[in-house]
């Protein structure tokens, strides 16, 4: 059996010890059976009969709770456990069975909870072993013929069809091939790679089918080791101390320290059942799991599914946070950037005859530029002849023109624009779709992966809750990744990272700090796997991702992520102070019973009310904590959708005014100053409405959930700016129309008032998509102009 069948079979063996009863749930029906039965004989003066059933109660925890109490000592761990075990021991010896009962129910209930606070994924790997390639298509002199992939050996010639997931590290063959690296590096968009170029396994084929040479056979391929990573990470992670266990290591002693000093000195066995009874942990055995079960109920109401109240605790005491890009603090799709049009064409013309020959591509660039020109209700012709050269792009025939929308061949010989273009697409770590009419450059299409508009809010809370060091870690090229890092603050960057390398880098954390790792693809699967607390992107992320985190955050939404986490430190403390407060009534109460002022029942009884208080204030972990992201009413997330819609719907009068601007620098004549009267006309029916509407409609109504007007104040003032800028544009042309053109004086201050106009609402438009739009409850998908 090879390494991979051999981890399938492990995984199925986990699977189904995970499938049981808990032993706790059964251990709660009997002890509170008992403790009824017992009640309604006593009242009906059958008090011989309700001994014996609190009796049988006790007896019936005693056994569960030696055995729990005997498998942590072999362990080396003594925990509360232990207080109870000798309560229950102590109350049987005295014939104090109603104070055992009690006490029965109450580690019951505690285990009950405890085991609901603290299941925890299986690291199985299910997920990574479905996608694991079984069979590999091995090229003979005789034609093709397939096998499994565990008998492909180095130096053997394959063929890898379309979107099939390549079996066995190897080189290309073929002259080209477009291949698909998410899964690996978690960046989106497609790659190529030319003859004699290296490919791993795991990856996806995103072409025309190609030819491969194995060099290395499947168990020593980049998947196989992303399963050995994975599931060595999953092995290595140390199991999670218990909250109440930590408190016991002092409690414990001095509860038994009091119980024997009223023994010695007072000569009185039922004095120290009586100290065992008040101390009896229940606030350790039901106020941190009450508190951690309220915090998960919280957590999952928002979407985000914690596997545990292990997890919980340790989300609770993190201070490091690891973050994927792709997907995580990305959008993880390609969006269009800008749209860029040579002098005297129009962008809108550009996207749309792009748009138009992309309409019958499945690539991944080509889908975000038909979504644009939907969104922009461009009207798009009906292409003929398509034709698609993998990695190179589509070509085709529109309104009798052959247009082609793709890469293009660098040269020396490029007009000024298209240069420009080159450098801007440098400057936005951006990929280029260059669309050509009839052979002759005629416009191109920018596209990146976006900051998801909810990120910078998000790590802003992050930080808020206690987390003190954020970091990026990703398969991406270092430029864009650095871009992302500097637009969101974060305090480190790491890029071109495989798997092994962020597994490495996680390890390198958590000898540090308590450590969180957040992605969401196979890739990120043993980085989550090895981190004290793994955190997945559920929503659109992988399987395997999912299978190997303690927390999954169902909805695409990464805020989910700082409200897990504040939830955890609110949790978690809640938790503290009702442990602590129990542990100090309970202490109070143990001086009480070694003086002989409390007896068993009677103490048992205190006992409990110690126990609801503690409960009660464990429940405030179920409250919405005020400090909590702000509440909008559905009229207000209404209106969010909307004007999210709107900035979309504008993103071709930003480009108007840049282009107008580029036009009156190049060359200020007619053509220029036809471009300045658009872009007024723009803003006078369009982008200045919109901003109204804003200040009259939208801020009003976002003002309650945000502590009052001055929290919109700032983004007032920027209507402000924007509606100055506009009307100085507008004198500018009212002085060209009187003196028959553009005077060389009004050039400097035009240019400024353009280019500061586009600034200005590029940086507005993505403040407002951060702190206002990212509110809603499923959010908008706005963020396509965000770091222009």
């Amino acid at each position: 059996m090879d390494r991979v069948t051999a981890l399938a079979a492990r995984s199925r063996r986990l699977s189904q010890k995970t499938v049981s009863v808990p032993a706790g749930a059964v251990l709660l029906a009997v002890t509170a059976v008992a403790l009824l039965a017992g009640g309604i004989a006593w009242i009906v003066g059958a008090g011989t009969l309700a001994d014996l059933f609190w009796g049988l109660g006790t007896v019936a925890a005693v056994v569960p709770a030696a055995g729990w109490v005997l498998a942590s000592l072999r362990h080396g761990d003594v925990g509360v456990d232990l207080i109870a075990v000798l309560a229950l021991g102590g109350t049987l010896a005295v014939g104090e069975y109603l104070a055992g009962a009690l006490i029965a129910l109450m580690l019951a209930t505690g285990r009950t909870l405890e085991a609901t606070a603290q299941r925890r994924a299986s690291r199985d790997l299910r997920a990574l072993l479905e996608r694991a390639p079984r069979s590999a298509r091995l090229r003979t002199a005789t034609g093709v013929r397939v096998m499994p992939s565990a008998e492909v050996r180095a130096g053997d010639l394959l063929v890898v069809g379309p979107g099939e997931v390549v079996p066995v590290d190897g080189r290309v063959e073929s002259a080209i091939a477009v291949l698909d690296e998410s899964a690996l590096t978690g960046e989106p968009l497609q790659t190529e790679r030319s003859r004699g170029e290296s490919v791993r396994s795991g990856v996806v084929n995103a072409g025309a089918a190609f030819e491969l040479r194995a060099t290395a056979v499947e168990r020593d391929s980049t998947y196989a080791g992303i399963v050995r990573l994975a599931q060595e990470a999953g092995a290595e992670s140390a199991p999670v101390v218990r909250l109440a266990d930590r408190y016991a290591a002092w409690f414990l002693p001095l509860t038994l320290a009091v119980a024997g000093l009223a023994w010695l000195v007072s000569g009185s066995a039922v004095r120290a059942v009586a100290v065992l009874v008040v101390a009896t942990p229940c606030p350790l055995l039901l106020a941190a799991p009450v508190a951690i079960v309220s915090g998960l109920s919280r957590a999952s109401r928002l979407g985000v599914v914690v596997r545990g109240g292990g997890a919980l605790e340790n989300l609770g005491r993190a201070r490091t946070l690891l973050l994927d890009k792709t997907g995580t603090l990305t959008a993880g799709r390609p969006r269009v950037l800008d749209v860029i049009a040579p002098p005297g064409g129009k962008p809108a013309e550009v996207l749309r005859l792009a748009a138009s020959v992309d309409q019958y591509s499945p690539h991944v660039l080509a889908r975000a530029i038909v979504d644009t020109a939907h969104k922009r209700e461009l009207s798009l012709s009906v292409p003929s002849e398509v034709s698609e050269e993998p990695g190179r792009g589509a070509v085709g025939t529109v309104d009798g023109h052959r247009v082609s929308v793709g890469r293009v061949a660098a040269s020396d010989t490029r007009a000024p624009w298209a240069r420009a273009v080159d450098n801007r697409a440098l400057l936005d770590g951006a990929a280029v779709a260059w669309l050509t009419v009839d052979g002759r450059p005629a416009g191109a299409v920018l596209l990146r992966d976006p900051v998801r508009p909810d990120a910078p809010r998000t790590l802003r809370h992050l930080r808020a809750a206690g987390i003190e060091r954020l970091l990026m870690l990703t398969g991406d090229r270092a430029e864009p990744a650095h871009e992302v890092a500097a637009v969101l603050g974060l305090d480190d960057v790491l890029a071109e990272l495989g798997p092994a390398d962020k597994v490495a880098a996680v390890r390198a954390e958590r000898a540090h700090a308590v450590t969180v790792m957040v992605g969401d693809g196979v890739n990120d699967a043993p980085a989550l796997a090895a981190a004290d607390i793994g955190v997945a992107m559920g929503a659109r992320g992988s399987t395997a991702c999912s299978e190997a985190a303690d927390i999954v955050l169902t909805t695409d939404r990464v805020d989910r992520l700082a409200d897990a986490v504040s939830i955890a430190v609110r949790a978690r403390r809640i938790a503290v102070q009702s442990a602590l407060g129990g542990m100090l009534m309970s202490l109070a109460a143990m001086i009480a019973a070694a003086f002989g002022l409390l007896p068993p029942a009677v103490g048992a009884l205190l006992q409990e009310g110690i126990d609801v208080a503690v409960i009660l204030n464990a429940l405030r972990a179920l409250r919405v904590d005020q400090a909590a992201r702000p509440t909008l009413t559905p009229a207000a997330e209404a209106l969010v959708q909307r004007f999210a819609a709107e900035h979309d719907d504008l993103q071709d009068v930003l480009e108007a005014v840049r282009g107008a601007a580029d036009r009156v620098s190049d060359s200020p004549g007619p053509q220029a100053l036809a471009a300045v009267e658009e872009v007024h006309r723009l803003l006078t029916e369009r982008l200045l409405p919109h901003e109204n509407a804003e200040e009259q409609e939208l801020y009003p109504a976002l003002a309650p959930a945000l502590g009052g007007p001055e929290a919109t104040a700032t983004m007032s003032r920027a209507h402000t700016e924007i509606a100055r800028l506009a009307r100085r544009i507008a004198t500018h042309l009212d002085l060209s129309h009187a003196d028959g053109g553009l005077a060389p004086g009004q050039l400097d201050d035009l240019r400024s008032c353009l280019y500061g106009l586009n600034t200005v609402l590029r940086l507005h438009f993505t403040q407002e998509e951060e702190n206002y739009f990212s509110l809603a409850a499923s959010p908008p998908d706005g963020g396509r102009h965000q770091g222009s």
